[in-house]
Protein backbone atom coordinates (compact mmCIF):
# COMPACT_ATOMS: atom_id res chain seq x y z
CA UNK A 1 0.00 0.00 0.00
CA UNK A 2 1.30 3.48 -0.69
CA UNK A 3 2.89 5.21 2.13
CA UNK A 4 -0.18 3.47 4.22
CA UNK A 5 1.72 1.99 7.50
CA UNK A 6 0.51 2.44 10.74
CA UNK A 7 3.37 4.91 11.76
CA UNK A 8 2.63 7.14 9.23
CA UNK A 9 -1.18 7.12 10.30
CA UNK A 10 0.03 7.49 13.52
CA UNK A 11 2.14 10.66 13.16
CA UNK A 12 -0.42 12.06 10.70
CA UNK A 13 -3.16 11.38 13.38
CA UNK A 14 -1.26 13.25 16.22
CA UNK A 15 -0.72 16.09 14.05
CA UNK A 16 -4.13 16.80 13.38
CA UNK A 17 -5.16 16.36 17.17
CA UNK A 18 -2.05 18.39 17.86
CA UNK A 19 -2.29 21.48 15.09
CA UNK A 20 -5.59 21.08 13.88
CA UNK A 21 -5.59 23.62 10.69
CA UNK A 22 -3.69 26.21 10.94
CA UNK A 23 -4.18 29.15 8.84
CA UNK A 24 -0.23 29.66 8.42
CA UNK A 25 0.62 26.04 6.64
CA UNK A 26 -0.60 25.70 3.25
CA UNK A 27 -3.16 22.90 2.86
CA UNK A 28 -4.02 21.37 -0.38
CA UNK A 29 -7.73 21.54 0.09
CA UNK A 30 -7.48 25.13 -0.31
CA UNK A 31 -5.42 24.49 -3.22
CA UNK A 32 -8.22 22.06 -5.04
CA UNK A 33 -11.38 24.92 -4.21
CA UNK A 34 -8.80 27.26 -6.36
CA UNK A 35 -8.44 24.66 -8.87
CA UNK A 36 -12.13 23.59 -8.81
CA UNK A 37 -13.20 27.26 -9.11
CA UNK A 38 -10.77 28.27 -11.71
CA UNK A 39 -11.90 24.73 -13.80
CA UNK A 40 -15.73 26.24 -12.97
CA UNK A 41 -15.21 29.45 -14.86
CA UNK A 42 -13.60 28.07 -17.89
CA UNK A 43 -16.36 24.92 -17.98
CA UNK A 44 -19.33 27.06 -18.10
CA UNK A 45 -18.58 28.40 -21.30
CA UNK A 46 -20.00 25.43 -23.03
CA UNK A 47 -23.64 24.26 -23.37
CA UNK A 48 -23.14 20.83 -22.49
CA UNK A 49 -22.77 21.20 -18.86
CA UNK A 50 -22.94 17.50 -17.37
CA UNK A 51 -20.51 17.01 -19.84
CA UNK A 52 -18.78 20.11 -18.61
CA UNK A 53 -18.94 18.40 -15.12
CA UNK A 54 -17.50 14.94 -16.02
CA UNK A 55 -14.51 17.04 -17.48
CA UNK A 56 -14.06 18.93 -14.57
CA UNK A 57 -14.02 15.58 -12.33
CA UNK A 58 -11.62 13.88 -14.73
CA UNK A 59 -9.15 16.90 -15.00
CA UNK A 60 -9.17 17.41 -10.82
CA UNK A 61 -8.51 13.81 -10.07
CA UNK A 62 -6.03 13.30 -12.39
CA UNK A 63 -3.96 17.01 -11.41
CA UNK A 64 -4.81 15.72 -7.61
CA UNK A 65 -3.23 11.99 -8.31
CA UNK A 66 -0.56 13.90 -9.85
CA UNK A 67 0.63 15.50 -7.66
CA UNK A 68 0.17 13.07 -4.66
CA UNK A 69 2.22 10.64 -6.29
CA UNK A 70 4.71 12.73 -7.34
CA UNK A 71 5.37 14.88 -3.92
CA UNK A 72 5.70 10.96 -2.29
CA UNK A 73 8.17 9.69 -4.80
CA UNK A 74 10.20 12.63 -3.96
CA UNK A 75 9.20 13.33 -0.01
CA UNK A 76 8.52 9.56 1.27
CA UNK A 77 6.87 8.87 4.53
CA UNK A 78 7.42 12.33 6.37
CA UNK A 79 5.00 13.55 2.71
CA UNK A 80 2.58 10.84 3.46
CA UNK A 81 2.32 11.96 6.93
CA UNK A 82 1.76 15.59 5.63
CA UNK A 83 -0.88 14.13 3.33
CA UNK A 84 -2.72 12.13 6.10
CA UNK A 85 -2.52 15.31 8.35
CA UNK A 86 -4.39 17.88 5.72
CA UNK A 87 -6.65 15.26 5.03
CA UNK A 88 -8.33 14.70 8.51
CA UNK A 89 -10.00 17.63 10.34
CA UNK A 90 -11.33 16.06 13.63
CA UNK A 91 -9.31 18.93 15.85
CA UNK A 92 -10.43 21.43 13.67
CA UNK A 93 -14.34 19.88 13.45
CA UNK A 94 -14.27 19.73 17.40
CA UNK A 95 -12.64 23.59 17.79
CA UNK A 96 -15.42 25.28 15.20
CA UNK A 97 -18.60 23.76 16.33
CA UNK A 98 -17.38 24.29 19.86
CA UNK A 99 -17.08 27.95 19.33
CA UNK A 100 -20.97 27.94 18.31
CA UNK A 101 -21.59 26.07 20.88
CA UNK A 102 -20.03 28.65 23.37
CA UNK A 103 -21.41 31.18 21.58
CA UNK A 104 -25.02 30.19 22.39
CA UNK A 105 -23.74 29.27 26.12
CA UNK A 106 -22.84 32.91 26.54
CA UNK A 107 -26.38 33.98 24.71
CA UNK A 108 -24.63 35.71 21.99
CA UNK A 109 -27.16 34.34 19.41
CA UNK A 110 -26.13 36.89 16.33
CA UNK A 111 -22.51 35.42 16.48
CA UNK A 112 -23.47 31.97 16.93
CA UNK A 113 -25.36 32.27 13.58
CA UNK A 114 -22.33 33.48 12.23
CA UNK A 115 -20.09 30.81 13.18
CA UNK A 116 -22.13 28.15 12.29
CA UNK A 117 -22.66 29.95 8.90
CA UNK A 118 -18.95 28.88 8.23
CA UNK A 119 -19.90 24.64 9.00
CA UNK A 120 -22.95 24.54 6.97
CA UNK A 121 -24.35 25.43 3.33
CA UNK A 122 -28.12 26.69 4.75
CA UNK A 123 -28.73 30.35 5.33
CA UNK A 124 -28.04 31.12 9.15
CA UNK A 125 -28.94 34.41 9.76
CA UNK A 126 -32.37 33.90 11.04
CA UNK A 127 -31.87 30.31 12.72
CA UNK A 128 -33.44 30.11 16.70
CA UNK A 129 -31.13 28.76 19.30
CA UNK A 130 -32.21 25.34 18.81
CA UNK A 131 -32.48 25.25 15.03
CA UNK A 132 -28.10 26.81 15.35
CA UNK A 133 -28.02 23.55 17.92
CA UNK A 134 -29.48 21.45 15.39
CA UNK A 135 -27.40 22.66 12.28
CA UNK A 136 -23.88 21.35 15.06
CA UNK A 137 -24.93 18.19 16.03
CA UNK A 138 -26.16 17.55 12.19
CA UNK A 139 -22.69 18.79 10.36
CA UNK A 140 -20.67 16.83 13.54
CA UNK A 141 -22.81 13.89 12.50
CA UNK A 142 -22.45 14.11 9.03
CA UNK A 143 -18.48 14.87 9.25
CA UNK A 144 -17.73 11.74 11.61
CA UNK A 145 -18.24 9.99 8.13
CA UNK A 146 -16.83 12.52 5.82
CA UNK A 147 -14.23 14.11 7.98
CA UNK A 148 -13.02 11.03 9.60
CA UNK A 149 -14.03 7.42 8.66
CA UNK A 150 -14.19 7.78 4.76
CA UNK A 151 -10.53 9.47 4.56
CA UNK A 152 -9.76 6.43 6.51
CA UNK A 153 -11.24 3.73 4.27
CA UNK A 154 -10.00 5.02 1.24
CA UNK A 155 -6.57 4.94 3.31
CA UNK A 156 -6.71 1.44 4.25
CA UNK A 157 -8.28 0.41 0.81
CA UNK A 158 -6.06 2.27 -1.34
CA UNK A 159 -3.50 4.21 0.20
CA UNK A 160 -2.38 7.49 0.64
CA UNK A 161 -3.31 8.70 -3.14
CA UNK A 162 -6.56 7.40 -2.38
CA UNK A 163 -7.30 9.42 0.74
CA UNK A 164 -6.91 12.59 -0.95
CA UNK A 165 -8.50 11.43 -3.93
CA UNK A 166 -11.46 10.44 -2.38
CA UNK A 167 -11.02 14.48 -0.03
CA UNK A 168 -10.78 15.96 -3.75
CA UNK A 169 -14.31 14.55 -4.73
CA UNK A 170 -15.67 15.63 -0.98
CA UNK A 171 -13.94 18.87 -1.75
CA UNK A 172 -16.15 19.07 -5.83
CA UNK A 173 -19.59 18.14 -4.31
CA UNK A 174 -19.07 20.75 -1.48
CA UNK A 175 -18.46 23.17 -4.41
CA UNK A 176 -20.82 22.57 -6.95
CA UNK A 177 -22.56 19.48 -5.68
CA UNK A 178 -25.96 22.20 -5.17
CA UNK A 179 -29.38 20.87 -6.72
CA UNK A 180 -30.06 24.13 -7.56
CA UNK A 181 -30.57 25.90 -11.30
CA UNK A 182 -26.85 26.81 -11.48
CA UNK A 183 -25.54 23.67 -10.46
CA UNK A 184 -27.81 20.78 -10.95
CA UNK A 185 -26.13 20.06 -13.96
CA UNK A 186 -22.40 20.92 -13.92
CA UNK A 187 -22.24 19.43 -10.51
CA UNK A 188 -24.25 16.05 -11.47
CA UNK A 189 -20.98 14.09 -11.80
CA UNK A 190 -19.08 15.41 -8.85
CA UNK A 191 -22.53 14.87 -6.50
CA UNK A 192 -22.64 11.11 -7.87
CA UNK A 193 -19.40 10.43 -7.35
CA UNK A 194 -19.54 11.79 -4.31
CA UNK A 195 -22.41 9.47 -3.26
CA UNK A 196 -20.63 6.49 -4.37
CA UNK A 197 -17.64 7.35 -2.45
CA UNK A 198 -19.78 7.55 1.10
CA UNK A 199 -21.90 5.04 0.68
CA UNK A 200 -20.03 2.59 2.93
CA UNK A 201 -18.39 4.93 5.00
CA UNK A 202 -21.60 6.37 5.88
CA UNK A 203 -23.11 2.88 6.90
CA UNK A 204 -19.92 2.00 9.05
CA UNK A 205 -19.95 5.22 10.63
CA UNK A 206 -23.78 4.70 12.10
CA UNK A 207 -22.55 1.51 13.10
CA UNK A 208 -19.62 2.60 15.12
CA UNK A 209 -22.38 5.14 16.72
CA UNK A 210 -24.83 2.49 17.45
CA UNK A 211 -21.18 0.39 19.44
CA UNK A 212 -19.86 3.36 21.28
CA UNK A 213 -23.81 4.09 22.06
CA UNK A 214 -24.14 -0.05 23.34
CA UNK A 215 -20.90 1.23 25.77
CA UNK A 216 -22.10 4.60 27.30
CA UNK A 217 -25.46 5.68 28.59
CA UNK A 218 -26.23 6.79 25.10
CA UNK A 219 -29.58 5.06 23.65
CA UNK A 220 -28.99 2.46 21.59
CA UNK A 221 -31.62 0.64 20.92
CA UNK A 222 -33.29 4.31 19.98
CA UNK A 223 -30.08 4.57 17.36
CA UNK A 224 -30.58 1.41 16.15
CA UNK A 225 -34.23 2.03 15.60
CA UNK A 226 -34.15 5.60 14.04
CA UNK A 227 -31.36 4.39 11.27
CA UNK A 228 -33.92 1.47 10.49
CA UNK A 229 -36.44 3.69 10.19
CA UNK A 230 -35.47 6.83 9.33
CA UNK A 231 -31.81 7.16 7.24
CA UNK A 232 -33.08 6.37 3.44
CA UNK A 233 -35.68 9.12 4.40
CA UNK A 234 -33.16 11.98 3.25
CA UNK A 235 -32.65 12.92 -0.23
CA UNK A 236 -29.08 12.36 0.33
CA UNK A 237 -28.33 8.47 -0.06
CA UNK A 238 -25.66 8.83 3.09
CA UNK A 239 -25.92 11.57 5.23
CA UNK A 240 -28.93 10.35 7.02
CA UNK A 241 -27.04 7.18 8.16
CA UNK A 242 -24.58 9.40 10.30
CA UNK A 243 -27.49 11.59 11.36
CA UNK A 244 -30.21 8.95 12.47
CA UNK A 245 -27.70 7.48 14.37
CA UNK A 246 -26.42 10.66 16.27
CA UNK A 247 -30.36 11.42 16.39
CA UNK A 248 -31.09 8.19 18.47
CA UNK A 249 -28.33 7.72 20.21
CA UNK A 250 -29.11 11.40 22.23
CA UNK A 251 -33.09 10.69 21.93
CA UNK A 252 -33.31 13.72 19.95
CA UNK A 253 -34.81 14.73 16.68
CA UNK A 254 -33.04 16.20 13.79
CA UNK A 255 -33.82 17.11 10.11
CA UNK A 256 -37.09 19.58 9.76
CA UNK A 257 -36.61 23.01 7.50
CA UNK A 258 -33.55 24.49 5.94
CA UNK A 259 -33.12 27.19 3.60
CA UNK A 260 -30.84 27.41 1.16
CA UNK A 261 -29.66 30.97 -1.01
CA UNK A 262 -33.24 31.93 0.39
CA UNK A 263 -35.31 28.79 -0.75
CA UNK A 264 -36.80 26.58 1.90
CA UNK A 265 -36.07 22.49 1.83
CA UNK A 266 -37.51 21.16 3.59
CA UNK A 267 -36.22 17.73 4.60
CA UNK A 268 -37.81 14.46 6.53
CA UNK A 269 -37.57 14.67 10.75
CA UNK A 270 -34.53 12.12 11.46
CA UNK A 271 -34.97 10.34 15.48
CA UNK A 272 -38.05 11.04 18.04
CA UNK A 273 -37.74 13.84 20.39
CA UNK A 274 -37.46 11.69 23.46
CA UNK A 275 -35.49 14.67 24.97
CA UNK A 276 -35.22 18.42 24.08
CA UNK A 277 -32.61 19.36 21.39
CA UNK A 278 -30.26 21.98 23.58
CA UNK A 279 -27.06 23.22 22.78
CA UNK A 280 -26.05 21.75 26.24
CA UNK A 281 -25.80 18.02 24.49
CA UNK A 282 -23.41 19.07 22.79
CA UNK A 283 -20.98 17.16 24.85
CA UNK A 284 -22.63 13.83 23.87
CA UNK A 285 -21.92 14.61 20.42
CA UNK A 286 -18.11 15.29 21.09
CA UNK A 287 -17.91 11.83 23.27
CA UNK A 288 -19.34 10.54 20.02
CA UNK A 289 -16.81 12.12 17.88
CA UNK A 290 -14.20 11.38 19.67
CA UNK A 291 -15.03 7.83 20.14
CA UNK A 292 -15.73 7.48 16.75
CA UNK A 293 -12.28 8.69 16.25
CA UNK A 294 -10.45 6.23 18.06
CA UNK A 295 -12.18 3.19 16.77
CA UNK A 296 -11.75 3.71 13.41
CA UNK A 297 -8.09 4.37 14.03
CA UNK A 298 -7.51 1.57 15.93
CA UNK A 299 -9.20 -0.68 12.76
CA UNK A 300 -7.27 0.99 10.43
CA UNK A 301 -3.68 1.09 12.13
CA UNK A 302 -4.93 -3.16 13.01
CA UNK A 303 -5.57 -3.54 8.70
CA UNK A 304 -2.29 -1.92 7.97
CA UNK A 305 -0.49 -3.69 10.59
Amino acid sequence: MMYATTPVLALGAVLDLLLGDPRWLPHPIRGMGLLISALERGLRKFSYQKLSGCVLVVVVLCIVLTVVTLTLHWGGFAVAAYWIFTCLAIRSLDQESHKVIAALRMGDLNRARILVGYLVGRDTKDLSQEEVTRAVFETVAENMSDAIVAPLFFLAIFGVPGMVAYKAVNTMDSMVGYKNERYIRLGWAAARLDDVANYIPARITAGLIIVIAMVTRLRWRSAIKTVMRDARLQPSPNAGYPEAAVAGALGVRLGGLNYYFGSPAQKPFLGDALEDLQWSRFSDVRLLLYLVTMLSYAMVALWLL
